[in-house]
This record gives structure tokens, C-alpha cells and sequence, in this order.
């Protein structure tokens, strides 16, 4: 079972403040009271007292049914959790000297990634001979740009560092 993190609220005899604000079952302001009236009005209706405030003066507690609020929270929480994606950085490596039908299968990896919410990297590594002429490795990376055109947008332009060019493209906004 996987854990939550929601925070521990002070409920019934564990309030120790002198004085709190009171806010009713159904929401009403009940006032300011000593605690032990408030967890006696919380007793009769059958609910618990729970400080929902505390660093406020006086401290705001709230009349509810405890069990049923951290289940609702739990519900929340987990709802959100579903809800996020995490963005991740998928990369493609290319050559100075790669042929056009691998360069189009690359590209369109390179788009369903980007389709996918994922940032893309494209990335060549010059070797030997290669890193005299990295224009020749430029030229790829540009038609490289052109196939992937309007799938994702180019975050980061090519640029070469050390025997590396890379360019990093971003997903398109979703409409």
C-alpha cells in the first residue's frame, strides 16, 4: 500500500489551547470558545474537533467527522497523483554520415516522442576525420529539423560542444 502525505491534524483531547474559533458542522461560526465547550459540542453532535488552523490566534477548529475528512483527502490526493505526467528527456542519436531512410525512421521516432509529452535530444558524435568538417554534421542536423518541421518545436538550436551537436526539441502545446 502506497503512502500519503497528509499531514496529522490535532483532533479532540489533544487540543491544548485555552481558547479557539468554532466553526460549526455545517459550516457556521459558531465563535470564539474555550476548548472544552467546543470538544462538548463536538461530543453531543457525535463528531470530532479538529484544529484545522492552528497558527492562527485563537486557533480555528472545525466540528466533522474525522475519518470520513482524511478519506476524502486520501481521494484528493490520489486523484492528483493520477492526473500529473512527468515530462522526460528521450534521445535520438544520429550520424554525420546517416542515410535518408534512417534519418526519416529517427525523425519520426522523434515526433511520436514529442506527440507522446516527452522533450526530445538529437544528438551526432563526431569521430575521427568527422570533427575537421562539423558542418557536414550541421547540414544533417538541419534536415533533421526540417523532417521533424512542425510536430515539435525547436527548444534548443543545434550547437556543437566538443565532439558533440545536439539540438533539443519541446512537445507542441496541447490544443
Amino acid at each position: 500500500m502506497e503512502e500519503t502525505t497528509i499531514k496529522e491534524l490535532q483532533i479532540n483531547n489533544f487540543i491544548r489551547d485555552k481558547e479557539v474559533r468554532l466553526i460549526g458542522a455545517d459550516g457556521a461560526q459558531l465563535g470564539v470558545m474555550s476548548s472544552r465547550e467546543a470538544q462538548k459540542i463536538a461530543d453531543e453532535a457525535g463528531l470530532d474537533l479538529v484544529k484545522i488552523s492552528p497558527n492562527v490566534e485563537p486557533p480555528v477548529c472545525k466540528i466533522l467527522d474525522y475519518g470520513k475528512y482524511r478519506y476524502e483527502q486520501q481521494k484528493k490526493e490520489k486523484e492528483a497523483k493520477k492526473n500529473q505526467h512527468t515530462v522526460e528527456l528521450k534521445e535520438v542519436w544520429l550520424s554525420a554520415t546517416i542515410d535518408i531512410g534512417d534519418l526519416k525512421r529517427l525523425a519520426s521516432q522523434a515526433v511520436k516522442f514529442a506527440k507522446d509529452g516527452n522533450k526530445v535530444k538529437a544528438s551526432i558524435r563526431l569521430k575521427g576525420r568527422q570533427q575537421a568538417h562539423p558542418e557536414i554534421a550541421m547540414d544533417v542536423m538541419k534536415d533533421f529539423i526540417e523532417l521533424v518541421g512542425g510536430e515539435a518545436t525547436v527548444e534548443k538550436q543545434p550547437i556543437q560542444e566538443g565532439r558533440n551537436i545536439f539540438v533539443i526539441f519541446a512537445p507542441n502545446a496541447k490544443k
